[in-house]
């Protein structure tokens, strides 16, 4: 009955895999950790990530990435000005810049830090983490870096905890509320279903319907763009 169920909101995402290899190997924005950091402290306020958080990141890409101002995670953790003129909730332009700081102490090019330090980054110990200690950045947003630095992984976020209990319910089963327990059922339904954690996570994102239809077919060119 679970992967039924499943498979019925999977059928309406063929791209779906394709998103998140990009993402597990750390290549979306182009490649660019600088706009995947900026991407998460922005994402970290909860506004409506197609219509806020999106197109702020791109202003950033355009005026600052693109032009070669900011090139790496040692200048964006400097970029305060930058990011300000962009963006203006001082804790998640703090937040961008703190992590951006803490990232680049792992060593090598910005691709290399980001995964060492999700390849290190435990769930459990999430608030003790360097990252997780940052002011701004909550347990969604420790878990949104894992996945984009490479772990196949979930965010328990309100839509995320909102599809999938839903599909629980619907299947007979409990729904779980807290965090930490949310992100191991979702890996239990993952290795019941053969779909992987990230699947189900980015799944929840794309198949809400409003009023415009389903997001993934009233975004599908900015996917494919970030």
């Amino acid at each position: 009955m679970l992967k039924r169920l499943i498979d019925t909101y999977m059928a309406l995402i063929p791209e779906l895999p394709r998103y998140c290899d990009r993402c597990l190997e750390t290549r979306r924005w182009n490649g660019s950790v600088v706009l995947m950091v900026v991407d998460a402290a922005f994402t970290s306020v909860g506004l409506n990530y197609f219509n806020a958080v999106v197109p702020k990141v791109m202003e950033f890409r355009d005026k600052f990435v693109k032009t070669g101002n900011i090139t790496c995670l040692e200048e964006l953790a400097r970029a305060e000005k930058e990011l300000f003129s962009v963006w203006r909730n001082a804790r998640s332009v703090r937040a961008a810049m703190e992590i951006a700081e803490v990232l680049s102490e792992f060593g090598g090019d910005d691709r290399t830090a980001f995964r060492r330090w999700a390849a290190e980054a435990k769930l459990e110990e999430w608030r003790k983490d360097p990252v997780g200690r940052i002011k701004g950045v909550g347990i969604n947003t420790f878990q949104y870096l894992r996945m984009m630095g490479g772990i196949d992984t979930v965010m328990p976020d309100k839509i995320v905890k909102r599809v999938i209990n839903g599909i629980l319910v619907k299947a007979g089963e409990e729904p779980v509320t807290s965090d930490i327990p949310f992100v191991k059922k979702v890996h239990e339904i993952a290795a019941i279903t053969g779909y992987r954690p990230i699947e189900l996570c980015l799944m929840t994102w794309l198949v809400e319907e409003g009023k415009d239809g389903l997001r993934v077919k009233k975004h599908s060119r900015i996917l494919e763009e970030i």
